[in-house]
């Protein structure tokens, strides 16, 4: 094998794989359709869900939709954006594994109707599972706002421990806001579960 020939295939991301479909046992998880767009839009327009999230702006709108569905549909992105469907494959939310700066994170958002009903840590629980199966060894990043109990209760139920605490900006708030960071080690998520 030629040097540059390593060499690219050496700077390559790690893959985790195509955008699976998983059934919990009151969700499916499944990779994004443009038909989404309406959901997505409704959800992330309400400020109690986007001012918890660092890079989704406020307001949102269809097209803000549209302009984040088109890659992932097309299927020209490498991250796991799970659209969260519930009954009739009504689109509630959101949640994704993806490598942002050499680093796999996990990712979520639930529209507001559905939360306090468990349906999160169901969806972020069956993905992590199945991102560890593809991806034994690999530790997995998160954060919250600091105003964002619910989801650091979600993370440290998953597994999850606080690793350091900073500010990073959010675009909804526009402006910098305390973050509590986190980490899932490899091996933890099953030693959770047995638990």
């Amino acid at each position: 094998m030629s040097t540059a020939l390593l060499q690219r295939k050496q700077s390559r991301p790690p893959s985790v794989g195509p955008c699976p479909v998983i059934s919990t046992a009151r969700l499916t998880l499944r990779p994004h359709r443009l038909g989404d767009a309406d959901c997505i839009a409704e959800t992330l327009s309400d400020f109690a869900v986007t001012r918890m999230l660092s890079r989704v702006p406020a307001p949102y709108d269809r097209q803000d939709a549209l302009d984040w569905l088109v890659p992932r549909a097309a299927g020209v992105t490498s991250d796991w954006a799970l659209a969260i469907t519930a009954g009739d494959d009504v689109h509630i939310g959101l949640v994704a594994i993806e490598l942002r700066h050499g680093r796999w994170h996990l990712g979520y958002w639930l529209n507001r109707y559905y939360w306090g009903r468990g349906y999160m840590t169901e969806a972020a629980l069956a993905a992590l599972e199945r991102f560890s199966r593809r991806m034994p060894d690999t530790v997995v990043h998160s954060g919250v706002f600091a105003d964002n109990q619910a989801s650091l209760k979600i993370q440290e139920r998953l597994g999850f421990r606080i690793t350091g605490c900073g500010e990073i900006y959010s675009f909804s708030r526009n402006t910098m806001v305390p973050h509590i960071e986190t980490m899932l080690r490899p091996g933890t998520l099953r030693q959770q579960q047995a638990a």
